[in-house]
């Protein structure tokens, strides 16, 4: 396998470390050259206790003088020392004045002023007098440009991230490789083509290692055994992020990570930290609107959360063995796998933290009676989840993926024959104060509608609430209804983490054909004369006989009024669709 060595520093990477490097070496200078600040001492500058007599100074000063006086000693600092330290000494402790300054403000001159200055390196303001130029260039080097500088690195790397923290070249690829019959088997294809997979390095020590992990999950890379030689040749030669990134995720869902050298293994995790967020945003792909009538698809929204709870877990169902007694489960696990009794207690640990799940649906068009086709038909769903060991909040059992996952569980109402996604809806049981806000005002923007009392719409939201705090959720939503029929729907509740844990039930919705009563309403409605004032209905109802084309557009003969009456006798059936279902597993697999 020819792997091609990845940039992994960029220009920009690259203009970053060396700045900072600048910075830290100009920082390192200047605190080793940097003086501490001299506090003006004139007994210690003569060399003499605090308190000395004017007799003992006169003596130092004199002895001083001989030592650094310029008529004495020709060198210029002994001069500078002589007129800046010690002349000014003796001045502060024989002058009167500057006595007096001096314990008064610690100063012979008098009071001082605050002084403020930026610690730079000499060799910046003293290079042959042209301090000026060099302060200039500083300020605006490191004061303008480097502030900019890092501030366009930080912006052209947030452009290339959504909300989500996933890049755009990712939703882009997604959005395009994503097809309606999408097969369970091929989602991993479109998966791994994530921009953040690509940026992962590909080393030529790595070349052994994936040879060896080839190997051993051959049999999970859909290659025709048959001809496996062209096969693996053809696998071989896609892009290497690719086929990398597909051989750590085969490990994962084989455990077959001992296999890994130091090096894949902090790409496994890379990819594995990754892994959550891009199948979540793999997900939305697939349920976003597709078609004229705004639905997703749904065959390719399953296969991207069975890939997602594969990743998470092992094993492919607990239902049988979550069945089981207690008793019966600790001998099958004894004799089948060898299994100790503190092994087995870690069983029943994991087996009560499954989430057993429950729906109740409704779909109906508010205020009115039957779902006509065209209405908006509200749904309004209790998802309510309850575990053997009473939380509602847990981290799913997943011991083989090495960081933190939530559990979340996606709503589907979907028609499954034409592969199609009404509505969806992601679902956390993580939050409860967010859910018990989302609830009440749902509930009582509804009962608002629906003309309910102050004391009725109470009673909704506190009912609501205990709900909430009891393991429910509220999943509401509007959609259009589709033209006349009976359509056999089917609403999943999936996880994205446990693996035996969905639920499916069906859901019945009847629409009927809008009449033409109803469409005369609506088109008077929208004209302003649905509403008729008091004492002039009648007159209105006689003016609008008189208008032929009117009629000519909604009226017919006796007869056929008569048969749209029947229709419209026979068509109330109630409000609309509900559907009940509980259970811990998925109807089909």
């Amino acid at each position: 396998m020819d792997l091609q060595i990845s940039n992994f520093s960029t220009w920009s990477n690259f203009t970053v470390v060396v700045l900072w490097v600048i910075m830290g070496i100009l920082v390192y200078y200047i605190k080793h050259i940097s003086r501490e600040i001299q506090v003006f001492e004139p007994f210690s500058i003569l060399g003499l206790e605090s308190g000395a007599s004017d007799s003992e100074i006169k003596k130092a000063y004199r002895r001083l003088s001989i030592q650094y006086h310029p008529d004495k000693n020709p060198d210029p600092e002994a001069h500078n020392y002589f007129v800046e330290f010690i002349s000014k000494a003796y001045q502060a402790l024989t002058d009167p004045i500057s006595r007096e300054n001096y314990e008064k403000y610690g100063h012979p001159d008098g009071r001082q002023g605050f002084q403020m200055g930026i610690a730079l390196p000499q060799f910046l303001l003293n290079i042959d007098g042209a301090s000026g130029g060099i302060l200039l260039l500083w300020i605006v080097g490191v004061c303008i440009l480097l502030p900019l500088v890092i501030a366009v690195v930080y912006l052209s790397r947030s452009s290339k991230y959504t909300g989500n923290y996933v890049m755009h070249q990712t939703l882009s690829a997604y959005y395009f490789f994503m097809k309606p019959s999408l097969a369970p088997s091929k989602v991993m294809d479109v998966f791994i083509k994530a921009a953040e997979f690509m940026e992962i390095p590909v080393r030529r020590i790595d070349d052994e290692p994936l040879q060896k992990l080839c190997v051993l999950v051959r049999s999970e890379l859909n290659l025709d055994l048959k001809n496996i030689k062209q096969e693996q040749a053809k696998f071989w030669k896609q892009h290497p992020a690719l086929v990398k990134t597909q051989l750590l995720i085969q490990a994962q869902l084989t455990r077959e990570t001992e296999a890994l050298s130091p090096e894949l293994q902090r790409d496994f995790k890379r990819v594995l930290e990754l892994a959550p967020r891009l199948l979540e945003e793999l997900i939305k792909m697939a349920l976003i609107p597709r078609t004229a009538q705004g639905h997703g698809w749904l065959r390719p929204a399953i296969g991207v959360l069975e890939l997602s709870q594969c990743i998470i877990q092992k094993v492919r169902s607990f239902q049988e063995l979550r069945d089981m007694a207690p008793e019966e489960r600790a001998d099958l696990l004894t004799q089948t796998t060898g299994f100790s009794a503190s092994e087995i207690l870690d069983v029943e640990k994991v087996l009560e933290m499954m989430p057993s799940l429950t729906l109740e649906v409704t779909c109906e068009t508010e205020g009115e009676e039957g779902i006509q086709e065209g209405d908006v038909v509200t749904l309004h769903t209790w998802v309510t989840l309850k575990r053997a060991n009473r939380l509602i909040r847990a981290l799913p059992h997943a011991p083989q993926y090495p960081f933190h996952k939530e559990e979340n569980f996606w709503f589907l109402l979907a028609d499954p024959t034409p592969n199609n996604v009404w509505f969806f809806q992601k679902v956390s049981f993580m939050d409860e104060a967010t859910a018990i806000t989302a609830a009440s005002k749902a509930i009582e923007e509804t009962m608002e509608g629906a003309g309910a009392t102050v004391k009725e719409t109470s009673t909704a939201v506190r009912e609501a609430v205990e709900r909430v705090k009891g393991g429910s959720r509220l999943v509401m939503g509007k959609f259009q209804a589709p033209p006349e029929g009976n359509y056999n729907l089917s609403c999943y509740l999936l996880c994205d983490s446990w693996i035996g844990c969905d639920i499916k039930t069906s859901l019945k919705l009847k629409v009927l054909k809008r009449t033409r009563a109803g469409t005369r309403g609506g088109y008077m409605a929208e004209e302003g004369m649905g509403m008729a004032e008091d004492g002039v209905e009648e007159e209105e109802e006689i003016e609008e006989e008189e208008y032929d084309d009117y009629e000519s557009e909604y009226s017919e003969d006796d007869e056929d009024n008569k048969q749209d009456s029947k229709k419209k006798g026979s068509a109330a059936n109630g409000k609309g669709a509900k559907s009940s279902s509980e259970g811990s597993g998925s109807d089909e697999e």
